[in-house]
């Protein structure tokens, strides 16, 4: 299964414009358990869901772009992310057992 995980339309459209085999659209992802090992997910998800997918088996392709700041917190159209250069990249995280920092 193919996940778009967006709530941006601008996004969801470039992204249905990218990929022609069938998606599954999610706004938000707040149930992790529906990502099976094989599925792709695509989006702009914190690093920390991303390494949970990744555990999962799953791939994780994010939705890059270079962002010119006064472009920053606005809706981007699909054509807005063609002219930006927006690929997808993908990214494997793993989340380690323990991280602990001395003071020193």
């Amino acid at each position: 299964m193919i996940y778009l995980i967006s709530r941006h339309p601008g996004a969801v459209e470039w992204l249905q414009q990218k990929i022609r085999e069938p998606t599954t659209h999610i706004r938000h992802l707040e149930r992790l358990e529906v990502i099976a090992k094989g599925d792709i997910v695509i989006g702009t998800m914190p690093i920390n869901l991303v390494a949970d997918i990744c555990r999962r088996g799953a791939r994780y392709l994010h939705l890059q772009l270079d962002l010119p700041e006064q472009l920053r917190g606005q809706e981007l159209s699909a054509d807005m992310l063609n002219e930006l250069g927006a690929s997808l990249v993908e990214y494997i995280a793993l989340q380690p057992q323990s991280v602990m920092f001395g003071h020193g």
